[in-house]
């Protein structure tokens, strides 16, 4: 068995199991590709794919034992070329980052621009999409970090490093009825709207959601998206009331929209960055978390760079007051 042939099947399976496709992935040839599965099949003694004619159906059951072993086989290969490479060219490589829109848009531009200003010969590529495709894009070892809110259960493969808390806020256009109250704005309120919030907010366990339910309501869902700019346009065109993350409230929407406080509305939300339990980070990479999440002390980076459990990270920052994040006004606020 080769490393090779390891790195063919992982690309086959990467490739929706086309191996036309994995060969152009590869720079090398159909047959070449198709030679080194049926020779590793051939040693192993089993059939690691289903057939349909000449084309791959499926993946057999074996199949997913060998390609799970395979991937963490060559994580590993990978991990020990990281580590020769700390030794002689800690300031080139590259960084892959797996996040959603709001993150994206709103928390990341000053960060990415401090870290290329320490590190201009590291490549960033920043890949967005909600948590579930997050989530895929770890499973295809894609991206060197995660970092989303809550949806701990879709990544039980990495390590979660709490990073910062958020509330949520409501944006209506000026001189919207909402802004008239003379007291703070309530669950029961909001039913009498269409909202206007992001797409995954009221599938599975949302904790937007199941704060309605636990108050007995039902809200009234008008239009959902991804992206928070795309949200707050449509509220622009008085679609309905908007539900975004207060860091997606920015100082320029005021011009035309209103924010109402959410605070204390809805549970407190934690933003998180993660990567795989057997990745090796490079400096670089505990730099950017640092730069990221800069309430972590030396002692306690320390310490997560010697973690290897889930449990271990969370005892590790289980007194932690993490910063609380806003949008206009100060980015982070005091510690909540």
């Amino acid at each position: 068995m080769k490393l090779q042939q390891l790195k063919y099947l992982l690309a086959i399976v990467d490739n929706g199991l086309n191996i036309t496709a994995a060969a152009e992935r590869l720079y090398t040839s159909q047959p070449g590709v198709s030679k080194q599965l049926k020779l590793l099949e051939e040693e192993l003694g089993m059939q690691l794919f289903t057939r349909k004619g000449k084309s791959l159906g499926g993946i057999t059951p074996a199949g997913e034992r060998v390609i799970e072993r395979a991937r963490v086989i060559m994580q590993e290969v990978e991990n020990i070329r990281s580590l020769a490479s700390d030794y002689y060219e800690e300031g080139t490589g590259s960084l892959s980052i797996g996040t959603t829109h709001t993150q994206a848009r709103y928390v990341l531009p000053e960060i990415i621009a401090e870290f290329r200003k320490r590190f201009p010969n590291i490549s960033l590529n920043l890949h967005q999409g909600t948590s579930e495709q997050i989530a895929d894009m770890v499973k295809a070892n894609k991206i060197d970090f995660a970092i989303a809110t809550g949806a701990s259960e879709l990544f039980s493969s990495l390590l979660l490093v709490p990073s910062y808390r958020w509330d949520r806020q409501i944006i209506v256009p000026k001189g919207h009825e909402l802004t008239q109250l003379d007291r703070k704005i309530t669950l029961h309120d909001l039913v009498d709207y269409p909202l206007v919030t992001y797409v995954f907010s009221f599938s599975g366990q949302s904790s937007l959601k199941r704060a309605f339910a636990d108050e007995g309501l039902e809200p009234n869902v008008g239009f959902t998206a991804r992206d928070a700019d795309v949200i707050k346009t449509y509220v622009r065109m008085g679609l309905g009331v908007g539900i975004v993350a207060s860091m997606a409230a920015d100082c320029a929407d005021r011009k035309d929209l209103q924010i109402i406080d959410a605070e204390g509305l809805f549970p407190r939300s934690t933003t998180w960055i993660g990567y795989r339990k057997d990745a090796l980070l490079r400096k670089y990479m505990f730099d950017f978390i640092q730069l990221f999440a800069p309430h972590i002390s030396g002692r306690q980076m320390d310490l997560l760079r010697r973690a290897t459990s889930q449990d271990a990270v969370d005892s590790l920052f289980a007194e932690a007051e993490l910063p609380l994040r806003d949008g206009c006004g100060d980015k982070i606020t005091a510690a909540a």
